[in-house]
């Protein structure tokens, strides 16, 4: 399948739109800091800028930097996933690794231990995610196929999502109860750079072991015998992808919560484009992500600044018309 548009130049749209997305998050907030001023305390800070170099330093910034992290581990990983699976409604929560790490993240706040030590929230979230790819792999089995894979992914999944269901029953006060819903919706207010330090290297091993699929998922298109025959190691692809998502993704929710539809609608909207190649899906994917995560997270600032909008609200609304897209498109191809 051809391109419609010359892969180089839609890298380039990508990281363009990227980048601005990434300078308006910095500039914008409620604090009516002028665009001269906001840039200059952020990199050289004039003498009595010390609030405005705070607010840019410590709020703003980690703020744009865990959009943009979150939105491209999530965009990669859906992408990597879709190949893997060779299934179009794959995303990284289908594998448990959301699911884990949020029932990590409300241990946190069941036991007390977010208010006591704050990074113990994305500690317990990212342990989570790691157990998550233990239970995943004891389930599926050393040569588990993609399909057991999914299975394993799924019971690991509604398993957390059940004992997420009965921590809530179980809280043993209403604010606590508040915090964990509030939490489980997803946002990137009141994160700082330590934040920034637990997650960043998690990531980034993670979107290094999800970049070595590529080749590999080319392959698996013509489906697991023809990939084998030309010498992919099925086993190592679905260790790099399982691990991969779960580093990525798992720290990706330690820090910003559950965020869905990322991952699922990111690599929809780019297939056609890249002409339906997995290798050239996972940068498209990957900017696209972060795009998309940018874009929402300023939307939340600026339709309701004076409430607290949830980040996960607006991917929900943003995901829901496209799975109706989704299901109409593929009626109308069957009649």
């Amino acid at each position: 399948m051809s391109e419609p548009v010359p892969y180089p130049l839609l890298l380039a749209i990508l990281a363009t739109v990227v980048a601005i997305l990434f300078a308006a998050s910095l500039l914008t907030g409620v604090s009516g800091i002028g665009v001269v001023d906001g840039i200059s305390a952020l990199f050289y800070p004039a003498p009595g800028q010390d609030a405005v170099a705070l607010v840019m330093r410590e709020i703003r910034l980690p703020r744009a930097i865990l959009g943009l992290a979150t939105g491209l581990s999530l965009g990669l990983a859906g992408a990597v996933l879709q190949g893997y699976l060779r299934n179009p409604l794959a995303e990284p929560g289908l594998i448990g690794v959301s699911g884990a790490a949020s029932f990590g993240a409300v241990l946190a706040f069941y036991t007390g231990l977010a208010g006591w030590v704050p990074l113990a929230l994305p500690a317990m979230a990212l342990a989570g995610a790691l157990i998550a790819v233990l239970l995943v792999f004891a389930i599926a089995g050393p040569k588990g196929g993609s399909l057991r894979v999914i299975l394993a992914g799924i019971a690991v999944s509604s398993l957390a999502g059940a004992l997420v269901s009965l921590t809530l029953n179980l809280s043993p006060n209403p604010f606590a109860a508040y915090e964990i819903m509030f939490w489980l919706l997803g946002s990137l207010a009141d994160r700082s750079m330590d934040h920034v330090a637990i997650a960043a290297p998690f990531m980034v091993a993670g979107w290094g072991l999800l970049a070595l699929t590529a080749r590999s998922l080319d392959a698996l298109t013509l489906g697991e015998d023809a990939a084998a025959s030309l010498g992919v190691h099925l086993g190592r692809v679905r260790l790099l992808t399982v691990v991969g998502t779960a580093l990525a993704v798992g720290a990706a929710t330690a820090v910003a919560g559950a965020i869905g539809f990322v991952g699922l609608v990111v690599p929809h909207l780019l297939r056609p484009l890249v002409g339906a190649q997995p290798s050239k899906l996972l940068p498209a994917s990957a900017l696209g992500g972060a795009a998309l995560l940018l874009a929402a997270d300023l939307t939340v600032r600026l339709a309701a600044p004076d409430r607290d909008l949830k980040l996960g609200v607006i991917t929900a609304l943003i995901g829901a018309p496209f799975f109706v897209w989704l299901v109409l498109s593929d009626r109308r191809a069957a009649e």
